[in-house]
């Protein structure tokens, strides 16, 4: 599975306005809707807000990664954004999150679900991938280097 074939160059926010977790959320979703898929906001940030009610999904290292299923996705989604000065994401170490990868999935795409979580998990394992990520700038600059780290896996 490749990232890059997820994401699109257009849900790609460099700089994100939110400053507070919901906002992130929304502002993140609203590259995804409607879509071919015809996604309303609403559903959207409804099964993002469920899934942040069991759990954070920041994750650490100024990283979150929201997730969720939605029963009329045909196909995996993904979008990536950036926020400089950080967002409070009740992640696990107590730090602000700054990178942000937002998965929607198929309610019947479990592997596919885990895999795509899994591998934006290794891809952000690496410290100097996230420092470039943060000193990038722009969309081209983002995609190209999201493009080289998938490369590697």
């Amino acid at each position: 599975m490749k990232i890059i074939d997820l994401l699109a160059a257009n849900c790609i926010l460099p700089s994100l306005v939110a400053t507070n977790k919901k906002g992130v959320l929304e502002e993140l979703a609203k590259t995804l809707v409607p879509g071919p898929d015809n996604l309303s906001l609403q559903s959207v940030m409804d099964v993002l807000l469920d899934r942040e009610r069991l759990g954070s999904t920041g994750i650490g290292d100024n990283i979150a990664i929201p997730h969720g299923k939605l029963p009329q996705l045909s196909r995996l989604m993904l979008c990536f954004g950036r926020s400089l000065k950080g967002v409070d994401f009740d992640s696990m170490d107590g730090k602000p999150s700054h990178i942000f990868f937002m998965l929607l999935a198929p309610v019947n795409s479990a592997g596919l679900h885990l895999k795509a979580l899994a591998k934006i998990s290794r891809m952000l394992m690496s410290q100097s991938f996230r420092d470039n990520l943060m000193k990038a700038e722009g969309v081209e600059d983002i995609y190209r280097l999201i493009t080289e780290r998938d490369a590697e896996f």
